[in-house]
């Protein structure tokens, strides 16, 4: 693919960013936001596979890499601009229509917990168009019902190009699920993010 002659995306009106990654998230996740600018000012709240049983150190890793504020969600907490939210493990992380965040131990959705869909789901009920939903490399189906569901609600989706992922499986599911707005390489993934303005509530 001949990424220079690629046209750049560009999306108005977004209030807020949600991500789902699995296998080879690390990677993307800190191919996408170490290319942010300083000063981004949207809330990004992330889903990335983890085992139950290991405390999480996503937000110590990627604080040294991000230019904004990054914490592990808590339950109950008002999302806040120039946040990057990450979900423990262990636990379902949603959006509440009063955009505060939940963490609840319901069923497992493909076997994950935190799990994509919750997340995605969630977060268009409650932002509507205002939401950008973004599905990375992975190794199940846990994101394509979540993304599908982020169209109906008429926010913007975005798909990781599949030839690129580390694991195309997550990628491939939502595509066979719904056609996504975008289907975007991580350097054009972060261009998009780069070229976002903070929308007046």
């Amino acid at each position: 693919m001949n990424k220079a002659a690629a046209s750049p995306v560009s999306v108005a009106g977004i209030k807020a960013i949600v991500v789902g990654a699995s296998a080879g998230g690390v990677e993307a996740l800190l191919s996408i936001f170490g290319a942010l600018p300083q000063g981004f000012q949207l809330p990004i709240i992330v889903v990335l596979h983890l085992p139950d049983e290991r405390s999480s150190h996503l937000a110590e890793v990627f604080a040294r890499r991000v230019s904004m504020t990054v914490v592990e969600a808590r339950d109950k907490e008002v999302i806040g601009a120039a946040t990057l939210y990450f979900a423990s493990p262990g636990y379902h992380l949603s959006v509440e229509h009063d955009r505060s965040l939940s963490l609840s131990q319901e069923e497992r959705v493909h076997h994950s917990r935190p799990a994509i869909d919750y997340l995605f789901e969630s977060a268009a009920d409650t932002y509507g168009p205002g939401l950008l939903a973004i599905l990375l490399t992975g190794a199940n189906r846990d994101g394509a019902q979540g993304l599908a569901h982020v169209k109906l609600r008429g926010g913007t989706t975005v798909v990781q190009d599949p030839e690129e992922a580390r694991v195309a499986v997550m990628p491939l599911a939502a595509l066979a699920l719904h056609t996504p707005d975008h289907i975007l390489t991580l350097n054009r993934i972060s261009g998009l993010l780069a070229s976002l303005e903070p929308s007046p509530c």
